[in-house]
Parts: structure tokens; sequence; C-alpha cells
């Protein structure tokens, strides 16, 4: 055997030898993580907190309707956006609780010298703008319910065109939702070692933890539907009185514990 032969016959020898170790390897990994899942079992724990919201948000809008001239337009809508603002700043909101949300500029088509073909259809140019429509919106978070209706007339009566989707909800929401997760793991933690005990089995180590769902809707004001949009008459009368009420937030989890 020449020495070309030879280099050639390890070099053989060696990816046969590196295919039977990984192949060696795969092999105990599959067979310790199938005896893993056979010595191992699942619970689930379940939290369920009741908690009062500390945040109320509602929408607000004004819409403005005009010629061509969009510098205008955009100018007499920003002006009345602009009041509400000011309002609601000078009722102690903070700046970072009032936030645009949207901005939509539309055109506003009409159809001039149509006439008939003599057969019932009409034959109509195409529309032609006449106009622009400004939309914007925007949202404010309230902190203190007792000023929550004076603020939801005075909107209005400052220039909203709309006032609409009042609604609860909690203004640290992480937190809430990693101590309601918490309480679940602490149940299920002392549900696997009540079942361990029973079987006769000692618990092992934690293998893994899955989430299985979290609850928690905000809160819409008058059982889900929308605020019918408030009137200047309206923002005239007494201001409503609001309140939260309390809402449930419940989370679910899965513990699997390998067994000794």
């Amino acid at each position: 055997m020449n020495q070309e032969q030879l280099k050639s016959w390890f070099f053989v020898a060696a990816i046969i030898g590196l295919l039977v170790s990984a192949y060696s390897g795969w092999s105990y990994t599959r067979t310790y993580a199938d005896s893993m899942m056979m010595r191992s079992f699942s619970v689930t724990g379940e939290a369920k907190l009741s908690v009062v919201p500390d945040v109320a948000e509602f929408d607000f809008s004004v819409t403005t309707g005009g010629g061509k001239d969009l510098v205008a337009l955009q100018n007499q809508n920003t002006a009345k956006m602009n009041k509400i603002i000011d309002y609601l700043k000078d009722k102690k909101v903070k700046v970072e609780d009032i936030k645009t949300t949207s901005y939509n500029l539309s055109p506003r088509y009409q159809n001039i010298n149509c006439r008939f073909d003599g057969i019932g259809l009409s034959i109509c140019p195409p529309a032609e703008i006449v106009g622009y429509s400004i939309r914007q919106r925007g949202t404010v978070k309230v902190r203190d319910f007792a000023v929550l209706g004076g603020l939801l007339a005075g909107a209005v009566e400052s220039g909203a065109n709309g006032v609409s989707q009042l609604r609860f909800t909690i203004d640290d929401r992480d937190a809430l939702l990693g101590e309601v997760k918490g309480e679940a793991i602490k149940r299920a933690q002392i549900k696997a070692q009540s079942l361990a005990d029973t079987a006769g089995i000692r618990l092992g180590k934690l293998l893994s933890i899955e989430d299985a769902y979290t609850s928690y809707h905000d809160a819409p004001y008058g059982g889900g539907e929308d605020m019918v949009t408030m009137s200047v008459e309206k923002a005239v009368a007494p201001a409503p009185a609001i309140e939260p009420g309390s809402q449930e937030v419940t989370a679910s989890v899965i513990l699997r514990y390998g067994i000794k």
C-alpha cells in the first residue's frame, strides 16, 4: 500500500469514526430525553385577581370640512384641537397622558353637469374635488375619576365633534400580570408536591414552565358598547357620575417536573 492509499484509508476511517460518534451522541440524547419524558409529569396552576382600574381612557375627535384651501383648513382644525388640549392641561391632565392617534385628510367630490342618455342612464363627467375634510383624533388618560365626567363634557365644549370609547384599564399592566402569574406558579408548585406525595414518588427538578393563557381585557364603559357621541347641547348638562367597577385578571401556567 503506497502513501497516497494510506492517507485515503485514514481519511475514510476518520469520517466513519466521526459519523459513529455523532450517531452515538444523538442516540444517547434521544434516549435520555425519552427517558426524562417518561419519568416526568405536568401540573397546571391557575390564579385569578379582582382589581379596580386606576386609569380611564377616552377618545376625542375634531372634524373640519372646507374648501380647497388646505392651509386654511389645517389651521382651523389645529386651532380646535389645540383648544381641547389646552383645556385638558388646565384640568391638570399630564402632557404625557394626551396623545394624537390619527390624522386623516379626505377629499370631497361632487358630480356636476350630468345628463341622461335617453334610455334612463345618467352620463356624468369625472367627479371634481370641491373641498377637503380633516379629522384628527386623540386619546386622553384620566387618573382622577372624580373629574372624568367633567372632562368628557368639557372636551365637547372646547370644540370636539365627538367623544367616544370610554374604557377602564390598569396603568402598570406588566406588574399586574407578573403578580397573577406568580400566584399561578405557586399554586402549581403546591399541586405538584401534593401529587408526588400522594403517588409516593420524589419530586425532581423543574424541567419547564409554559404560559398556558392570560385573560385580561380593558373594560369599556356601558357593557362593551361605545359611548354615544356627545353633542354640545349635552355638554352643558351636569357631568355624569362614572364608576370603574372591577375587573378580573386570570393566568394559567403548566409546570413539568422530573421524577427522582
